[in-house]
């Protein structure tokens, strides 16, 4: 089987290169043909055990049409010795018999020839013994004829018995070669059956696996994995061109990177550019608002302090945008860790907020009893409570209630979360609420940036960030920390 694979694919080279199943199918067309041939050999053999067994069955009929005739003539002669009377009716009869089983046998029918002969010449002689004396006188001569004839009819016996030895040896010998044949081309099956399953493992199986193991690196972004199958078959074919799309995707997404970081590259160089202006602005709209430059009437008082509103959320917006470029430089996980003293933020926070809001609301907060302790940097976090706090205040309406809570989620984790009454968020909203510059339709902030530099610092802390909302029920924004134990004692090591 093997070596008819390696003839066929001298033959045909590139057709079973090509071909991802050609070497299946042509091992398959070959094991169709092996048991197509046994079959063919089956009936032959079969045929030809057939024939054997009629001749071993011919053979018998002779041999038993022997002894008769044998036995006939034996008979006769007894009688004759006995009686005196001289029946010669079954002896022809045998004797026809055997002329008609062996009338396509010529050394069979000279020997019946000779057999006839001597029983004519002996039935000649007791006639002639008859004529002239009794019957009962048997002579030696007598006697001579008889065993001559007895003993050619054993001969005849004997011959028969050569024949039918050679026949059953015959027949066994078929037997022989038809079993042999068949475990043969059994084992030439089951072999045949092997290679085809090693072929599948390797043309198929192995590829295939290779190809997921690759697709699971490109899963997790490891584009630049090729995978290496260089075969001309259908899967070498599918191999080149998912190596060219990941080679294509790897390309793109570092150009896309390269972009991105120009981008932030620009924008961090023109935020840091712009806050010392900016902070001149202030500082000069400060001194003129307390009359450092002479009076000022109640008319520019009010434009002097619109631009210096206006100085603020620009200052604001640029410090935002320092932040965020810093978290994403990687600078965001230099925190500095220390227990966390929840009563103590959330009335910084609420202080905080009253004193910056002119809206009427009514806040309060809840703190659970056995929290774990958590390490945290107190300024990020109290950043984060306050950019959610100010949210809720924006869009709840006036005098309603705004709960700040934590929890604890397990014996190293706490749930902080900020709920609100207001208009909920559509859930096409939610997916992409904490990425940059993107706004609820119903949140209306000022830059986009405040959930996205809460996303950057609650995970450079190890945390998670979600809402859980929906139209017409208002909203609760939540996020979780974790003890952070080891980093908590890398940083107070450092300091």
């Amino acid at each position: 089987m093997v070596l008819t694979i390696k003839f066929l694919r001298l033959l045909v080279p590139s057709a079973l290169k090509a071909r991802l199943f050609a070497p299946l199918y042509t091992s398959f067309l070959i094991l169709v043909l092996l048991i197509l041939g046994q079959q063919g050999w089956n009936l032959w053999i079969t045929s030809l055990s057939q024939q054997a067994a009629d001749q071993v069955t011919h053979t018998l009929v002779i041999e038993r049409e022997g002894e008769r005739l044998l036995n006939a003539v034996i008979e006769q002669e007894r009688t004759l010795l006995d009686t005196g009377s001289n029946k010669q009716l079954s002896f022809h009869t045998s004797l026809k018999r055997l002329y008609t089983l062996v009338q396509h046998k010529p050394s069979q029918l000279k020997q019946l020839n000779k057999i006839k002969i001597l029983y004519t010449q002996w039935q000649s002689q007791l006639d002639q013994r008859k004529v002239f004396s009794s019957a009962r006188n048997y002579t030696s001569a007598d006697n001579i004829l008889f065993n001559a004839l007895r003993a050619e009819i054993r001969t005849l016996l004997l011959y028969e018995e050569i024949i039918l030895e050679k026949r059953k040896l015959r027949l066994w010998q078929l037997y022989q070669i038809n079993t042999v044949v068949d475990i043969f081309i059994t084992i030439v099956v089951l072999v045949g059956v092997g290679y085809n399953i090693r072929l599948l493992h390797q043309r198929v199986a192995v590829p295939l696996g290779k190809l997921t193991q690759v697709g699971e690196k490109w899963r997790d972004g490891q584009m630049e994995a090729q995978f290496g199958y260089s075969s001309f078959d259908e899967i070498g074919r599918l191999a080149r061109v998912l190596n060219t799309m990941a080679g294509e995707t790897c390309y793109r997404q570092q150009w896309m990177k390269e972009r991105n970081q120009h981008f932030e590259d620009l924008i961090s160089a023109l935020s840091h550019d712009l806050r010392s202006p900016l902070l001149a602005t202030r500082n000069t709209l400060d001194v003129m608002l307390k009359g450092a430059f002479g009076p000022v009437n109640n008319t520019w008082r009010e434009v002097f302090e619109e631009y210096r509103q206006a100085n603020v959320d620009l200052l604001k917006l640029v410090e935002v945008l320092l932040d965020v470029s810093r978290y994403e430089a990687g600078c965001g996980i230099q925190l500095n860790y220390e227990p966390l003293n929840w009563e103590e933020i959330f009335v910084k926070v609420i202080a905080q907020i009253k004193s910056t809001s002119k809206s009427e609301f009514a806040l309060i907060y809840r703190i659970s009893q056995s929290l774990p302790i958590i390490y945290g940097d107190e300024l990020e976090i109290r950043r984060v409570l306050q950019n959610l706090l100010e949210n809720a205040v924006r869009v709840s309406e006036a005098n309603k209630e705004i709960v700040l809570e934590v929890a604890s989620l397990s014996e190293a984790q706490v749930k902080v979360s900020v709920r609100d009454q207001g208009l909920g968020i559509a859930l096409e909203d939610k997916e992409r609420l904490f990425h940059r510059f993107i706004q609820g339709r119903t949140r209306r902030g000022k830059s986009g940036l405040g959930l996205y530099l809460c996303r950057q610092i609650v995970e450079a802390h190890g945390g998670s960030i979600g809402v859980d909302s929906s139209l017409g029920e208002g909203s609760t924004f939540w996020f979780t920390l974790p003890a952070n134990t080891d980093q908590a004692r890398f940083s107070m090591k450092a300091n």
